[in-house]
């Protein structure tokens, strides 16, 4: 499975067996958030067989069958949560590829908890990635359509218009969809207005757009 085929394929998944993911896989999924953080600056970390990420409540009604995630942090600067939500989209769609289910959580999570599993050298946390093999497949969501957050300044290339239909593919907090995107010869102006979540959705927003139109063949305004 591509990356590509692996964003078309992902759903939001909150409900998980109690199936142990292979050493291998794990191991796959290290290496590829070693990358990010060393070259985002990050400390996002990989926790394994641990309840801690959720409350009670939440494990009983929610998030049933959690034990793995990724912690979602680094250090606070500008541009944290954009460079948060671009490299944790790496490794959310890179564990789509090896036969993972996940699942985007930006509030509804214990912070003591998922504090106490961080990496020492952490620094903010804003969120996680729960990871495992699904109950189900997830569904997809509700999805915007292309011209209510799409423009571009003549003739659309079909560049651009892969691209959109990727972006309306992201995971975003609330599934509100807060993109607003515009193309004008090779520049493409992103932007996203989700409040406290705008950052991270940003990230999410742009590593999707990338992969859907090819970076090859754009450059961010």
């Amino acid at each position: 499975m591509t990356l590509e085929e692996a964003m078309r394929t992902r759903h939001t998944v909150r409900r998980y067996t109690d199936r142990r993911i292979p050493e291998g896989v794990l191991a796959e999924l290290r290496e590829c958030i070693r990358r990010n953080n060393e070259k985002h600056n990050l400390a996002m970390s990989l926790v394994t067989e641990d309840t801690e990420a959720f409350g009670p409540a939440l494990r009983l009604f929610l998030a049933k069958g959690v034990r793995n995630y990724v912690v979602l942090a680094g250090k606070d600067r500008p541009g944290l949560g954009e460079a948060v939500g671009y490299c944790g989209t790496d490794v959310m769609l890179l564990a789509q590829t090896l036969g993972l289910n996940s699942w985007w959580v930006g509030g509804t999570y214990s912070r003591k908890g998922v504090g106490r599993n961080a990496a020492p050298e952490a620094g903010k946390l804003l969120g996680l990635i729960a990871l495992g093999y699904g109950a189900t497949q997830g569904v997809p969501h509700k999805s915007k359509r292309a011209e209510e957050i799409a423009s571009y300044a003549g003739p659309a290339p079909d560049w651009f218009a892969r691209g959109v239909e990727a972006l309306l593919l992201a995971p975003t907090a609330l599934n509100k969809q807060a993109f607003a995107v515009r193309g004008e010869g090779r520049r493409v102006f992103l932007t996203c207005n989700n409040g406290a979540f705008s950052g991270v959705d940003l990230g999410i927003g742009k590593y999707h757009f990338e992969l859907g139109a090819g970076r090859e063949n754009f450059d961010w305004a």
